[in-house]
């Protein structure tokens, strides 16, 4: 297989996005992110959901429907907890401290005295 070949048949990268979004923290699959054009953001677009599921997440469903329609996600810099390059799509969540998991945002200013 010659070069131009190989570059040609190169996957698209796949991104897994951790953000929190008030007491609640979101898993996303995307195939782009980058700095945003707007300061301070990051730029989430091409969003990944599951299609031809034959069991539906109600999680994911609930994420399709709340970002479905979105072109691009544009998320605060310190919202962000984590951005992976993943080999294949996993299932979207929601995760929040209700349901008895911890999820503890991270410090943005200095330690209280």
């Amino acid at each position: 297989m010659c070069q131009t070949e190989r570059m040609t048949t190169k996957k698209k990268p796949l991104y897994k996005v951790v953000f929190s979004n008030g007491a609640k923290v979101y898993e996303l699959y995307a195939n782009a992110v980058a700095a945003s054009d707007l300061y301070g953001f990051v730029r989430v677009s091409e969003l990944s959901f599951a299609t031809n599921s034959v069991v539906l997440d109600p999680s994911e469903e609930r994420l399709k429907e709340e970002f479905g329609n979105s072109e691009a996600l544009h998320l605060p810099m310190h919202a962000v907890i984590r951005v992976e390059e993943v080999k294949e799509r996993g299932a979207a969540k929601i995760r929040d401290g209700v349901a008895g998991e911890k999820v503890v945002p991270f410090q943005v200013g200095p330690a209280p005295r």
